[in-house]
Formats: structure tokens, sequence, C-alpha cells
């Protein structure tokens, strides 16, 4: 039965896809047609809908972990913590990147040199207790450090005030009638014995005449065996019971002899000063 044959439906629009030809003068050009059910449409759509937004998905994610790696810098001449931050958009600023990067900057974060190597988006290291120990103690040495400094600028303000007095220079005293007296009063006045240049002056004139050699051979004493000696004419018992520690036990000798005198002058009439005569 040719006549119906000639609207019977072929078969091949079950198919997904086939090939229409197209003519355009001599040239045949093969076209893809999708199937004209949309069942068959469908998968093929959602197949290639995910295929484009897997490779999104993970670009994003590599993405996100690029970014979150910590980054490296090495800084060049004229650079400074804070610019560094800006330029890498830290959280936190020059302070957070300073407390990741303290080791290699140092303590001072003003002063960084060209050539250190900054991570950026390093964190700082939570310190063990042992390690806050160890950080606690350099500060502690810093401030020891600048209290001595201060300690050492007010002991180099007031050198007079902080300095020992300077021993005096021993005293010296001519060797004459007038340098005996003063030199024999410099010896009382450490033992506590009273008198005075005048006193001692007016009795040596009248018992020796300044002489340090004189004796007297003829008087009672004399002729006892003990003769009066020396400037203040001491007798021997005399000087030895009334002799001064630290001065000559030579009843001769100029000092010795007038502070021995003294010593009994002032044990006797309560100062040489007193003696106007024989004593």
């Amino acid at each position: 039965m040719p006549a119906q044959g000639k609207h019977r439906r072929t078969k091949s629009v079950s198919l997904s896809r086939g090939i229409a030809a197209v003519t355009t003068g001599g040239a045949v050009l093969a076209l893809p047609v999708l199937g004209a059910t949309t069942a068959s449409a469908a998968p093929a759509h959602s197949v290639v809908a995910e295929k484009a937004v897997a490779p999104v998905s993970v670009t994003a994610q590599v993405n996100s972990v690029t970014k979150a790696a910590p980054a490296k810098h090495s800084v060049v001449a004229g650079e400074t913590l804070s610019k560094i931050a800006r330029e890498y958009s830290v959280s936190g600023g020059w302070k957070k990147l300073y407390e990741g990067n303290r080791k290699a900057v140092g303590e001072n974060p003003n002063l960084i040199h060209p050539g250190i190597k900054l991570t950026i988006g390093a964190k700082a290291a939570a310190p063990s207790d042992a390690k806050a120990g160890k950080a606690a103690a350099p500060s502690a040495g810093r401030a020891a450090t600048a209290e001595r400094a201060d300690r050492s600028e007010r002991t180099a303000a007031a050198p007079v005030a902080q300095a020992a007095p300077a021993a005096a220079a021993p005293a010296t005293f001519s060797n004459d009638l007038d340098g005996w007296i003063k030199e024999s009063l410099a010896i009382m006045a450490e033992r506590g014995i009273p008198g005075s240049y005048e006193g001692i002056h007016r009795n040596i004139i009248r018992e020796s005449s300044g002489n340090p050699n004189a004796i007297n051979n003829w008087d009672s004493n004399a002729v006892k065996g003990t003769p009066s000696k020396g400037l203040l004419q001491v007798i021997d018992p005399t000087f030895q019971a009334y002799h001064v520690p630290g001065t000559s036990t030579d009843s001769y000798d100029p000092v010795a002899n007038i502070t021995a005198a003294c010593n009994y002058a002032a044990d006797r009439y309560g100062s040489i000063d007193n003696v106007f005569g024989a004593y």
C-alpha cells in the first residue's frame, strides 16, 4: 500500500541526537540535533552543569588554601612593619605582623633591617610556662639594667655627696719649741688632757728656759738621785707614772716630756695653766 507508506513516521525521531544535513551552495554542514523529547535532554544538561560547577568549587577551595598559607616577604630599605602590614592587608596591623616575626625582627619593632625574611600570616606561638619564664627573665634583666643605669646617672650627678672624704694629711710640726708645744697640744686633745699654749710656754721658760736637755743636779730631788729633767723638769718616777702612750719613753724627748708633765699637772692642779711655780 504505497499511499499509506508516505505518511508513516520513521523511528529515528526517538534518538536523542541526530545529524541534519544542510546544504549551502555546494557544501554540506553536519549539525548536531538535540533529541525532541525533554526526558532525554534533561540528563545531558544536568551532567554538563555538574561538570561546570565542580571545577569552580575546587578552584575556590584551592584559592582559599593559597590565601590562608603564610607568605614570605624580604624587607628592603625604607620599609616599615606598618607599610608591609598595609601592603598585605594584615588583620591586626603591624602589631600582629610583629607578633608573628618577633624572633626575626628583634626586641625593637621600629628597627627592621633590609634582608630580614618576614612571614605574612604567621601566628605568634603561645609560650609554655617554661618559655614564658624565660621571656620574663630578659624583661626583668632590662628593668634591672635600666634601674642600674638610672642609679649610675644619679651617682654621677652628685659625685661630691657620694664620694668618701679624703683622708686628712698628717700634720707636720717644726723641730723647735713652737713645734714641740703644738704637737703636744694635738696629742693632749686626743687624750682629753687640758692645757693651753700660753700655760705650757710660760712654765717651760720658767723651768728650763726652753732647753730640752736641761737637768737640775742641786735640789733635793737630785740629792735623792732623781734629778728633774727636760723642758718642764720632771723627775723619772713622775714621768713614768704619767707617761702618755704613743710618745717616747725618753724623759728628755720634748713632746714626751711636755705631755707627761701636763698629764701630771692636770691630775694634781686641774691643768698646767694653773701652775705658776714649782710643782
